[in-house]
Formats: C-alpha cells, sequence, structure tokens
C-alpha cells in the first residue's frame, strides 16, 4: 500500500510543471506525519526543493543554481492554501503593475495569513500581516495601485507614470469595482486615478 502512495505522489510530482508548489496539505487524502517524511526524502533525492516548513517546488537545476517561481506565484499559492489575501507592495507592486522594470531581490507582501519569510535562492520574500482596510478593496488592481503610487511617492508622479495608470485602467476588467476602491484610496491617489479616468 506505502509502495502506491509514494508512486502516486512521485507521479503527481514528476508530472508536474516546473515551478510547481506542494504543500504537506496538497496530499491531503493522505496520513499528514507520513506526507511530511516522504516529501523530505523526495527532497533528500532532488524532486523538490524545500524553501520553508512544509513548503517545496519542483524548481529546475541549472548550471547557474535553481530556478525558483516568481515571489507572486509563491504568495499567490501559499495564500491560496491558507484562504488568505496577498497584496504586494512597494518595488514589487511597481514592477508588477510595469511602472518599473527592476525585479527587487526582497518582495514584501501585506497578507491576511500568518506572517513569514521565505529564501527562494538570493531573494527573499516577506509576508507581513496587514490591517483588515489595506483588504476592504473589492478589485485587485487599485490595492496595488496604491501600494505602488505609495512606493514611488506624491512627489514623484511623471507624465510616464499618469500614462501607465491610463493604460492600466483602460486595460482592467475590474470596471464595477473602481468606483467603489478609489474611494479607500488616499486622497492624492484617488485623484490621480480620476484624472487618469477622465482622460481616457
Amino acid at each position: 500500500m506505502k509502495d502506491t502512495i509514494i508512486q502516486k505522489i512521485s507521479n503527481r510530482i514528476t508530472r508536474s510543471r516546473y515551478g510547481s508548489v506542494f504543500f504537506v496539505s496538497s496530499f491531503s487524502d493522505f496520513d499528514e506525519e507520513y506526507i511530511t517524511k516522504l516529501l523530505s526524502e523526495f527532497e533528500k533525492q532532488g524532486l523538490i526543493v524545500r524553501i520553508s516548513k512544509g513548503v517545496y517546488v519542483k524548481a529546475k537545476k541549472t548550471r547557474f543554481g535553481y530556478v525558483y517561481p516568481s515571489a507572486y506565484e509563491l504568495a499567490g499559492e501559499i495564500a491560496k492554501r491558507d484562504h488568505a489575501k496577498v497584496i504586494p507592495t512597494g518595488e514589487a507592486a511597481a514592477n508588477l503593475l510595469g511602472f518599473s522594470t527592476q525585479v527587487p531581490m526582497n518582495t514584501t507582501f501585506l497578507t491576511t495569513g500568518s506572517a513569514r519569510k521565505i529564501a527562494l535562492g538570493k531573494r527573499t520574500i516577506t509576508m507581513k500581516h496587514g490591517a483588515p482596510k489595506n483588504f476592504a478593496y473589492q478589485g485587485t488592481l487599485v490595492p496595488q495601485l496604491v501600494q505602488a503610487l505609495r512606493s514611488i511617492g506624491q512627489g514623484n508622479i511623471t507624465p510616464e507614470v499618469e500614462k501607465r495608470i491610463s493604460v492600466l485602467l483602460s486595460n482592467t476588467p475590474e470596471c464595477n469595482t473602481i468606483e467603489h476602491d478609489i474611494l479607500l484610496a488616499p486622497v492624492w491617489i484617488r485623484n490621480l486615478i480620476r484624472k487618469s479616468i477622465t482622460s481616457e
């Protein structure tokens, strides 16, 4: 029976794409203690890489080291497992929305779940427990915009930044939530978004 379980789980990992994230809870059909030991054994075999307690990744090994999933993908998978929400902050939000091409080495997210820090090779993901007001938005664009624009700073808003806001707003499928969400944004960001909407 155990050999069958080992084969089932091994096959699932082997057939998954590189970058797939696995938790002990990913195999909830089986005994948790047994799965914990089994994943640890698979790590020793090089099938998966442990990046945090109970968090494993099928990472591709190259001559430059392991290729991990992006910070956004990993944070999203952890949030899904924990039934939590996450919002990228600072440079991470600015990069995700296209205000910056620089991928931060240290990516920070606000979360409704548990706070944690995860090392992905030379990169670090920090998940901080955020205040409820950060998660009162109905959509995802405006809260990310708020975090990105706060990072850029009110005094550093250029025509290029305003143009990017317009592009994001014109391409979003969240038209029904924008009006509600901008009322939760800081006044200067709210005015900036409204200006971009009226100039479209």
